[in-house]
């Protein structure tokens, strides 16, 4: 790790965060801002920094096992939701979803839910939830804004709490290692429990959208993308450049093809199982680990892979043995499928690279260090907290954030008499408030992906959600119970306050409210 770049240290993530912001153009704007880190590292020099860009961060990125494995899978998913879409499952499947959700406020529900049931990876929450729900969206005119929102909501919050996941072997070897090197004795998995009541970040964020879809009302960009959705018909705003090409979104099955849910849901539950089998197997399952120690200590970009090809194989097998497409066909569906992601593919690339520039530059140092002086033991859990959301959001990166935060969090709030358990679950749940909304995150661009949305639109549109999350987590969650309050009652006022945030700066946004409004008004 190079140390000692300072304020220049953070100054890669603002440019990239900012410029993309800006001018709406992603990709310039992450290669921009990694050959920027890599000029302070190169000691000014820019053709050095160049083909450090290209060498040390892209190269690297691109041949690190982890994030191969993402990217093929992402290419591989893609290219099995594209058999889906022209096997008719997929219309299928949206069919049912239509005919039990009438509206957007049951469309927005239904989404929820279902983000919220598959909850094994952030990865294949993103990849499963935008792909079967966005044509039920579409027809019921919610916008692919809100759609993404739903959809990158459900993914890390869900994830990074459940008590089988992905995430949790992580989780609780972050905790395992502070501890050990303190003398704590505390049970690692009871711990890893006791703080989910202080997730208050992930839980208000996942509310939030439930009060929205139950009030059917919007504030921020949002509301303007719902209001032009419902009225005009418009899913993307003019000029939009939705992350998913053509070959995604305007796949169609053969005329006269019968339209079979089983198509979709047979593919897409063996993707989930084997995904889950998966994970126990790297996991050491077969060894006698438990389950949930198994998938906890899994590798799951590996066994996401598995499971991806092996559901792509399975629906090219199922539509050319029922003959709704010759395997030609097939292949070329899938093709079209995989061919649609190349522009996330070369973002999410560009984003890590990124983030091994901030790495080098010692960015997450930084932000931590210039904090600290401002600690006091009531106020550790809010500040780590911040301290937490400020690193996600400008590196992309919870599992990173953790990485850094935990091993300075445990030791300050031991050393320092602040509440151990709250300290905990604000670094856990701080980690996800920039995988959340970042622009550089991988699971940011992954749900603007599977929704088929611009991705800056995806951005700026959630982003005044995700920070009333972040506001009512500090105010009524993290301050409070640093001074002892419980934090079951730091949740209800919460959730109470989300309410009332909803209902009186939240603007109707259904077209039989907006009629309403209209004709109160005159």
């Amino acid at each position: 790790m190079v140390e000692g770049y300072g304020f220049l240290s953070v100054i890669p993530p603002l440019v990239a965060i900012g410029l993309a912001i800006v001018t709406k153009q992603v990709l310039p704007s992450l290669f921009l801002a990694t050959w920027l880190g890599a000029l302070f590292l190169a000691k000014w020099n820019p053709l050095g920094a160049f083909l450090d860009t290209v060498q040390k961060y892209v190269v690297a990125s691109i041949s690190d096992s982890w994030n191969a494995a993402i990217l093929a899978f992402t290419f591989v998913m893609f290219g099995m939701c594209g058999v889906l879409a022209r096997s008719g499952g997929a219309k299928a499947i949206a069919n049912w979803f239509a005919r039990r959700s009438e509206n957007p406020r049951s469309g927005q529900l239904a989404t929820w839910l279902m983000g919220l049931i598959i909850f094994i990876d952030d990865y294949a929450n993103t990849m499963i939830v935008g792909n079967t729900m966005r044509p039920l969206t579409d027809r019921l005119k919610i916008s692919r804004e809100k759609l993404s929102y739903i959809v990158d909501t459900t993914a890390a919050t869900d994830s990074s709490m459940a008590i089988i996941s992905s995430w949790i072997g992580y989780e609780m070897g972050l905790i395992r290692d502070a501890f050990g090197k303190l003398g704590i004795e505390w049970g690692v998995y009871l711990t890893f429990l006791r703080s989910i009541p202080f997730r208050f970040y992930s839980i208000f964020a996942l509310i939030l959208v439930l009060f929205l879809a139950l009030q059917r009302r919007d504030y921020g960009p949002m509301y303007a993308a719902e209001v032009r959705a419902r009225t005009q018909g418009k899913l993307l705003r003019d000029g939009a450049s939705p992350l998913v090409a053509k070959e995604m979104t305007e796949a169609e099955p053969p005329e006269g093809a019968p339209l079979r849910a089983y198509n979709f849901i047979i593919p897409i539950v063996a993707v989930i199982v084997i995904a889950i089998v998966g994970m126990w197997y790297t996991g050491g399952g077969a060894e006698g680990v438990s389950i949930m120690e198994a998938i906890g200590n899994s590798d799951s970009s590996v066994a996401l892979l598995w499971a991806s090809v092996a559901g792509s194989i399975l629906a090219i097998a199922m539509v050319v043995g029922q003959r709704i497409l010759t395997l030609q066909e097939a292949v070329d569906a899938w093709v079209d499928g995989g061919k649609s992601v190349f522009v996330a593919c070369a973002i999410l690339v560009l984003a890590w690279s990124l983030g091994s520039v901030c790495e080098d530059l010692g960015t997450a140092h930084y932000i931590v260090g210039i904090t600290k002086g401002f600690l006091s033991p009531a106020l550790v859990p809010a500040l780590i907290f911040l301290v937490c959301a400020g690193i996600s959001f400008a590196t992309g990166t919870s599992w990173g954030t953790m990485a850094i935060v935990m091993p300075l969090g445990i030791p300050l709030a031991y050393h320092l008499g602040a509440p151990m358990i709250p300290t905990i679950g604000a670094v856990l749940t701080g980690s996800v408030f920039g995988d959340h909304c970042s622009p550089i995150s991988d699971t940011t661009i992954l749900s603007s992906l599977a929704s088929a949305c611009d991705h800056i639109d995806h951005v700026t549109t959630q982003l005044p959600y995700a920070l009333t999350a972040a506001i009512a987590a500090v105010i009524v969650g993290f301050i409070p119970v640093g001074f002892g309050l419980p934090p079951y009652i730091s949740l209800a006022a919460g959730l109470l306050a989300l309410w009332f945030w909803v209902r009186f700066f939240g603007k109707p946004t259904e077209l039989e409210v907006l009629a309403e409004t209209r004709t109160a008004g005159e």
